[in-house]
């Protein structure tokens, strides 16, 4: 196996002073955040502790198969921020104060202890102890690992959210993050009981009429510029309603555009349902995601990031394809 920047030990160590802890994650949780969350209790509940997931945002319909019991809670829904009062706070899959929304409230009042596991180049001053791996495809990853470290048994449950966090953010293992570790991992989950085409199914095979409209419109939109080799569409609040589908249906409708032959740049803007647009970036050539992203108050990777910009669509695509067109072209 491909040795790890994190000292496992010194994760294991910190997590044996606690007994009470909270796990969460970035807002508009993805599969990476929701399965390191389901795959991290499992592990702390093994060990004997007490564990609350709570998120800033609800799962997607289309993910409530990882957490079939529901048990992660919802920040001002089934819990109010003053009723979290953990020895240790855990973040997975971020680490961004821009992406923890109303958790980070939560995470600046506390007085317990916070630790961030993460696959995420930039960073934010969290008042956390950081176990990072920028190298690592996926967070879930980590989380798989550290749960080997520990020779703690992955079940089913487990097995099941951790793949599809590793199966998802490595694009389904077409990306350039996907090495041979990669599958020795996925090899691992395949043993303790994830089943390939069982989460495929419950991910890509359970589309609604309402995300297959959608999904047309955003395609209808693509726009080309400097030759093709930069798409960038658009989504707005109105086209849920009007297709009847829902804002979660929009993950992962950038590579639709990113899937037309010569491109090597994708954008896709998304008007947020209280107004402002999350901007997702996509390379396939030197433009450094992270960076864009960044320079707009987001971030995330080399090859794919994200950044919200508040403004009507007219003001934030002229801002950011500038910065698009300006980074292609250097």
């Amino acid at each position: 196996m491909v040795p790890m920047s994190i000292d496992w030990d010194r994760l294991a160590e910190r997590i044996a002073g606690f007994q009470n802890f909270v796990l969460t994650s970035h807002i508009r949780p993805d599969c990476d955040a929701l399965g390191s969350e389901l795959g991290m209790a499992g592990i702390l509940r093994q060990l004997g502790k007490n564990v609350t997931i709570v998120n800033g945002h609800p799962t997607p319909p289309g993910l409530s198969f990882l957490d079939p019991h529901e048990s992660i809670q919802i920040l001002g829904e089934h819990v109010r921020s003053d009723e979290l009062k953990p020895e240790c706070i855990i973040i997975l899959d971020t680490s961004a104060w821009a992406q923890l929304g109303p958790m980070g409230d939560v995470l600046r009042r506390s007085k317990g202890a916070k630790l961030v596991i993460d696959h995420h180049v930039g960073e934010d001053e969290l008042g956390a102890e950081f176990f990072k791996d920028t190298s690592s495809e996926a967070t879930g990853s980590l989380v798989t690992r550290f749960a080997q470290h520990l020779k703690v048994p992955i079940t089913k449950a487990m097995a099941t959210a951790l793949y599809a966090a590793v199966a998802t953010d490595t694009g389904w293992f077409r990306f350039a993050s996907t090495t041979s570790d990669t599958y020795r991992v996925i090899a691992d989950l395949v043993e303790a009981g994830a089943s390939p085409s069982a989460i495929y199914g419950d991910l890509y095979e359970r589309d609604t009429l309402g995300r297959v409209r959608l999904r047309g419109r955003i395609l209808s939109r693509t726009e080309s510029e400097l030759d093709g080799t930069l798409m960038h569409t658009y989504v707005l609040k109105e086209d849920f309603s009007e297709t009847g589908a829902l804002p979660s249906d929009t993950e992962d409708a950038i590579n639709l555009t990113l899937a037309i032959s010569g491109t090597k740049v994708a954008l896709i803007f998304i008007e947020q349902l209280k107004g402002g647009f999350k901007i997702s970036f996509r390379s396939r050539c030197h433009v450094d995601c992270n960076q864009l992203a960044r320079s707009f108050g987001g971030g995330g990777h080399r090859a794919a990031a994200g950044a919200f910009l508040e403004g009507n669509l007219a003001t934030v695509r002229e801002a950011v394809l500038a910065a698009t067109r300006k980074a292609m072209q250097s």
